[in-house]
């Protein structure tokens, strides 16, 4: 049968289809909402993510994929005419590939690094090509008691949109991808993308001829049936955002977990520990068990000894802590229990059977070994005193007449408290020489989630305490006047690591750098500023200062 021409007979009666509004206009809702959820799931293409990115380049591709399938198939069954039609399941299965190839590479260039113009020309070609091939493979699989052709000059035209509005897509796309965070671009970008999608069918259906060998009355409408097109909908609608939700969720479940979760122990980390301690705490206590000598069974008998030691260990805590406490493993070596509802007494009187417990031989590869610990105990009564929570307990395990001997030792500040903010103070000036502070980049986020820039952290990797909070440490070095020394380390090391982003070609809208109140005034701080910013050539535009509300009411 020719494709493009009408057989010579005098018996040929063409036929006049009509189309349901409401349905053409689903059609193009579900091909918009696809197309959304795709490049939802291409954010986490750019996004650091536990599951690699070509699992999402993959899922984005289905959705998409799925959605254009899903457009064609409602779009065919918003068709009405005078014979009854039905589709061939097999072949209407079979469409989906083409869609979900094109899919997979529009994605695929919108994330390369380096793209050319050729690149987006050839690719909107074989997308074009892979959106008609599944149209026309859809085509093939209605059954009807009627025959088809093309007009071929609309029959080209639609294969010619299809090139057409793929490169648009794809070129906008591209283009707009740091945009895409941005609510409002990702639902343009939704909508022209799917209009796309809808653009090329309705051309390609403009295109059909539908005839039969005998007459038949157009009052017959006949029309898909609907049972088949719910069951569509709902299946494609169900499995796209499926998908699209379970797999977001289940990455941010593992970015959480591995953020705020130990993975030897399961229990919450050090992160989770400073977030609890920083949110509003009017009274608890605190134990923090230190094993000492871990170092000596890693060197011996390897780091995967050690590690079974630990989760020994941490299971005899759990088992002894009190039901209404919270285990963290805070350090390699270190466990922090915290209660805010139990008695201090009866706190203290529970971690005494725990390290008791402690002293029980551990069994490794049939060896008999016993882990050497102490605990550091502290209480608060009223907020203020819970910021000194930690500090305190931690000012037990660095006094020098500290013997590890399964003992409970309560803070006391006529023997502890000097000891410990001393040493903090003196060991300042060693931690910025050799790199012991250090800073991390807080990404600044919008209301439409465009980036403002980021924030620079200042965190402390202390050679003997561990990563030290900086609630406990940045209020000791204000208070012993070392805060003014470490401001101008920070400015150093962020124009230092401007110029190299900058050098790199990473784009810069700003680094924002928190400044005591005392200093925000003074001459100096104008001197390290222009000093930092010649030495290293960034814009000084891209430097933005801070000062909190508190440090302001402080000293002013």
């Amino acid at each position: 049968m020719n494709m493009f021409y009408l057989p010579k007979s005098d018996n040929v009666y063409l036929l006049e289809g009509e189309y349901s509004s409401l349905i053409v206009l689903l059609s193009i809702v579900i091909a918009c909402l696809a197309a959304y959820t795709a490049l939802s799931m291409n954010e986490r293409i750019q996004q650091n993510s536990f599951f690699n990115r070509n699992v999402w380049l993959t899922l984005a591709s289905f959705a998409m994929g799925l959605g254009i399938w899903s457009m064609h198939f409602i779009g065919m069954s918003a068709l009405k005419l005078p014979v009854s039609m039905e589709y061939d399941l097999v072949t209407t299965i079979i469409s989906i590939f083409p869609a979900g190839f094109a899919s997979y590479l529009a994605f695929y260039i919108a994330n390369k690094k380096t793209k050319s113009q050729w690149s987006y020309i050839i690719s909107g070609i074989i997308m074009g090509l892979g959106i008609s091939s599944m149209h026309y493979v859809g085509m093939s699989a209605m059954k009807m008691e009627a025959q088809y052709i093309y007009r071929p000059w609309i029959f080209t035209a639609s294969i010619v949109v299809a090139i057409v509005v793929s490169y648009v897509a794809l070129y906008i796309f591209s283009t707009m991808q740091r945009l895409i965070k941005n609510q409002i671009v990702k639902i343009i970008t939704s909508i022209i993308m799917g209009l796309a999608v809808a653009s090329m069918h309705y051309t390609g259906m403009a295109a059909v001829i539908f005839y039969t060998d005998v007459p038949i009355p157009s009052s017959h409408m006949h029309q898909m049936d609907f049972t088949l097109l719910i069951v569509c909908i709902t299946v494609g609608i169900t499995i796209t955002f499926a998908f699209s939700g379970l797999s977001s969720l289940l990455d941010r479940y593992v970015e959480y977990r591995l953020n705020y979760f130990d993975a030897l122990t399961i229990l919450p980390n050090r992160r989770q520990f400073e977030k609890k301690l920083n949110s509003s705490i009017s009274k608890g206590s605190l134990a923090i068990i230190h094993l000492h000598g871990l170092e000596k069974w890693n060197s011996g008998y390897g780091y995967s000894f050690g590690d079974r030691i630990i989760r020994d260990v941490s299971e005899t805590i759990i088992g002894f802590k009190p039901e209404m406490a919270e285990l963290y493993r805070i350090e390699g070596n270190r466990f922090a229990i915290l209660t805010v509802t139990q008695s201090y007494k009866d706190f203290k009187a529970s971690m005494e059977k725990l390290t008791s417990s402690l002293m029980n031989p551990v069994v490794i590869d049939n060896q008999q070994l016993v882990v050497e610990v102490v605990c550091s105990l502290s209480t608060c009564s009223d907020e203020n005193e819970s910021k000194q929570l930690f500090a305190n307990a931690m000012a037990v395990l660095q006094h020098p007449s500290l013997e590890y001997k399964h003992q409970v030792i309560e803070y006391d500040p006529s023997i502890h408290k000097y000891s410990f903010e001393k040493g903090i103070i003196q060991d300042i000036e060693k931690a910025m020489e050799e790199d012991e502070l250090y800073i991390v980049y807080q990404p600044k986020v919008g209301s439409e989630k465009e980036s403002l820039g980021a924030e620079a952290l200042l965190r402390w990797n202390h050679p003997v305490h561990g990563f030290i909070s900086p609630g406990l440490f940045i209020p000791l070095l204000e208070e012993n006047g070392k805060i003014i020394d470490v401001t101008d380390w920070i400015i150093e090391k962020v124009c230092e690591q401007m110029s190299h982003w900058v050098s790199e070609g990473y784009p810069i809208k700003g680094v924002s750098i928190n400044i005591p109140g005392q200093y925000i005034t003074s001459q100096r701080l104008m001197d390290v500023l222009k000093e930092s910013v010649a030495k290293y050539g960034i814009d000084s535009h891209q430097l933005e200062l801070e000062i909190t509300e508190t440090s302001v009411i402080k000293h002013y």
